[in-house]
């Protein structure tokens, strides 16, 4: 079984490499959130990542499946509402659908949403009449009191539909079946607008039929030239090797076409909205005739939502459950942190004694026992315990169709910052990795709003500031103990978030009002209906996917870095080591911005990795050349405190480990993603700039 993983392009040519000697090739179509990577993955048995919100499928997969001793290969195309590209992944759908020479077309449908998502079956059946109709969600929608009847939707269409519930492994046996057996309907349901539109198409279809010679069906062309679509219009000619509109045998009877949509009333930029409706018109047809529901089905989730998305109610409900993860977060990290620290502390006095036990010279065992092996300890103590619950707690909210309502919270506060409303989804993914949230920018169409994305997401704090501001919350701004200690410290937590969201907001406004000027596009924010989610699959999921990964990065860094503040702290130049003379230059900068020159010096050599700040100052305050471990963050306190550290400090380092400079991951990253310096160099300074300027602020009034 083969698989290849492309972004579809524009260019006919860049086509799936999908496996040779496929005995034929099926697209999975539809909707996002209608369970389609669910269904591919069932059919292929490859395990790609899918989550219950808008636009996860970026890239196309290309998989296969045997029966009978044939191989059939299989392309999950990207989630998309329409024909009628509005973004980088409808014009990829819609692209492949056209032109990318599939023997069929499968489209996934949500049972639960069967009319919306006939929309897009009608467009893609005036493609080609090659579709099975995949009707999932069965068991969701049966619960929620709704039936399809699937043999009468066949009848109506005539094409297969088979009934599935893809997570529970139902229908997948006669999908397979469906796209082995298929041969080319008798008869395919094709939809009718009104009498004028009718009129035009026939006037096209005669000297379109004779010059695309079966390239393309007649019907659909003619639908793209009156409705004047010049995306679209400038794919078919790309695909077709000319101009379409212009050819000779075509534009006499376009002009004829569009004069006589003139004399009934339909302007030329008009004729998209009245193919819209009647499409809508036919899906609603459809489904009066083959779906039925309790009156009022849908009123609890309709409830839930007006909870959820309303602005009174909305934006509360969303912190509420911000700060219940941070307080779940904090109150179970704590004592695996202290045991896991433990571990790592034994171990070291096993390699201590290992090493002298070998000869190894006192300063290599240092640099390693307690430089390296000291901060790889560190690191994975504080990171592993918050991540392990964190992500779970995070996925169960994505798998759950949460995500998206707050993604339709945010959107209006994006809007007016001139910025894209999918940001949210963005900014939400850097919660576990900067890196990850530029990645995700992939998502945003406008290439305008995606910089404006790429450029903020290390406003909101990743995974990896996390430990610094729980300990510097928990040290200074907390004074008892408890749960009630851990709610306040998660309420304080969630204060800093929403500060980093704030600064979002403003940052992405200031970009779009100077060097990233334009109008804020208008995507489409679905919100799929709530699931169920499937806790262990979660926790698997996000162990090996989220915590893992960035603990595996986290610790990858840790261990040079270790080395390097080592080195840091033992080389001498005269009396002072390197990191004493670093520390004090960087000391006037410091106190102007309310902390001191260690902290500074901290953040600059934790550029590798957030994680590694706190072990830096540390080695910097004790001065002593070796990190020392520390039994609880009371003796900390007592270290800070002891060379200068006051409320103000706390509060100014906690706000500059919010708004800094990304890790070298994520601006790497961003250079990947954007190819320019210019803004990878943007990345890194409006943040720190922003941060140095409320660090002076607060300096300059409470200092």
């Amino acid at each position: 079984m083969g698989l290849t993983l492309r972004s579809v392009g524009k260019n006919a040519s860049d086509t799936l490499n999908i496996e040779a000697g496929a005995f034929r090739t099926a697209a999975l179509a539809g909707n996002p959130n209608v369970g389609k990577s669910t269904v591919f993955n069932g059919l292929t048995g490859l395990h790609q990542h899918t989550g219950n919100w808008s636009g996860k499928t970026v890239l196309t997969a290309a998989g296969s499946f045997r029966l009978d001793g044939r191989t059939y290969a299989l392309v999950d195309i990207p989630g998309t509402y329409s024909l009628r590209a509005g973004s980088a992944e409808e014009e990829a759908a819609r692209d492949y659908i056209a032109f990318g020479g599939a023997d069929l077309i499968v489209v996934v449908c949500d049972a639960g949403a069967l009319e919306r998502n006939l929309n897009l079956a009608l467009q893609i059946l005036e493609v080609t009449p090659n579709v099975i109709l995949a009707v999932n969600l069965m068991d969701e929608a049966k619960k929620r009191g709704i039936a399809v009847d699937t043999g009468r939707l066949s009848a109506l269409l005539g094409v297969p539909v088979i009934p599935m519930a893809a997570r529970r492994k139902k229908g997948l046996e006669e999908l397979k079946r469906a796209v082995a057996d298929f041969a080319p309907p008798a008869y395919a349901y094709t939809a009718r607008y009104e009498e004028s539109v009718e009129n035009a198409v026939n006037l096209l279809e005669m000297p379109l039929e004779n010059l695309l010679d079966g390239r393309l069906n007649a019907r659909f062309a003619a639908l793209r030239l009156l409705e004047g679509d010049r995306g679209m219009l400038a794919r078919m000619d790309e695909y077709l090797g000319f101009s379409l509109a212009g050819h000779p045998a075509v534009a006499p009877a376009l002009a004829r076409a569009g004069e006589l949509l003139r004399k009934a009333g339909i302007r030329s930029g008009a004729v998209g909205d009245t193919l819209i409706a009647g499409i809508y018109k036919s899906a609603g047809e459809i489904c009066r005739q083959c779906v039925s529901g309790p009156a009022g089905y849908g009123e609890r989730q309709l409830k839930i939502d007006r909870l959820l998305t309303r602005r009174l109610t909305g934006i509360p409900v969303m912190l509420a459950l911000l700060a219940l993860i941070f307080f779940i977060t904090i109150k179970g990290a704590n004592g695996p942190s202290d045991l896991l620290y433990a571990l790592f502390e034994r171990i070291g006095g096993l390699l201590e004694r290992g090493l002298a036990a070998l000869g190894a010279p006192e300063k290599l065992t240092e640099a390693l026992v307690f430089g390296v092996w000291r901060v790889l300890g560190y690191v994975v103590s504080v990171m592993l315990p918050p991540m392990a619950i964190f992500f779970p707690l995070f996925t169960l909210l994505e798998d759950l169709g949460y995500l998206p309502r707050v993604a339709f919270d945010l959107d209006a506060g994006f809007r007016k910052a001139g910025a894209c409303g999918k940001q949210c989804l963005t900014m939400a993914m850097g919660f576990g990795c900067n890196a990850a949230g530029v990645v995700g920018c992939r998502i945003i169409d406008s290439e305008r709003e995606r910089i404006i994305a790429t450029v903020t997401n290390a406003l909101v704090p990743c995974n990896g500031r996390f430990p610094i501001l729980i300990a510097l919350i928990s040290m200074f701004l907390i004074s008892s103990g408890g749960t009630g200690a851990s709610l306040l410290a998660a309420l304080a937590l969630t204060g800093f978030i929403v500060a980093g969201v704030a600064a979002t907001l403003l940052a992405s406004r200031l970009l779009s009002r100077t060097v990233l000027k334009g109008r804020p596009s208008s995507p489409t924010l679905e919100l799929p209906p709530f699931r169920i989610p499937k806790v262990g699959e979660v926790v698997v999921r996000s162990l090996f996917d989220r915590t893992l990964f960035v603990l595996g990065r986290a610790a990858a860094v840790a261990a040079p870095a270790g080395l390097l503040i080592w080195l840091a702290a033992n080389l001498r130049v005269g009396d002072a080591t390197v990191l004493g003379l670093v520390t004090g230059a960087l000391e006037p900068v410091g106190r102007f911005l309310g902390m001191d020159g260690v902290i500074l010096t901290a953040f600059l050599l934790g550029l590798p990795a957030n994680e590694t700040v706190v072990p830096i100052m540390i080695m910097a305050y004790a001065a002593s050349g070796t990190f020392q471990g520390y039994e609880d963050l009371g003796a900390l306190r007592g270290l800070l405190v002891d060379n200068g550290w006051t409320a103000v400090t706390a509060v100014c380092t906690a706000l500059f480990t919010v708004l800094h400079w990304p890790c070298t991951t994520t601006l790497l990253t961003v250079k990947k993603e954007t190819g320019s310096v210019k803004w990878t160099v943007l990345a890194a300074l409006l943040p720190t700039a922003m941060g140095a300027a409320v660090c002076a602020l607060i300096a300059h009034i409470f200092g």
